[in-house]
């Protein structure tokens, strides 16, 4: 993959932990909104459930991001 490729990667990473952490944050304050549009409505456990899964997919998107950014910078 060329570095260009790997910055794009690294964009997509960084949305999803901005994102998610963003839902994740406000979980904490409203328990009963619909978090993400309601994205997560299916996800098993009520509200703890939908918190882990928010806070997985957070750590999953900023692991993505710093393994695209190594990537990068090997490539220069």
């Amino acid at each position: 993959m060329s570095k260009g490729g790997y910055s794009a990667v690294q964009i997509v990473g960084m949305v999803i932990t901005v994102v998610c952490a963003q839902a994740a944050i406000r979980s904490f304050f409203d328990h009963d909104a619909r978090q993400l549009w309601g994205a997560f409505d299916w996800v098993p456990g009520g509200w703890g459930g939908q918190l882990a899964a928010l806070v997985v997919l957070t750590l999953a998107g900023m692991a993505l991001a710093g393994w695209a950014h190594d990537r990068a910078k090997e490539k220069s």
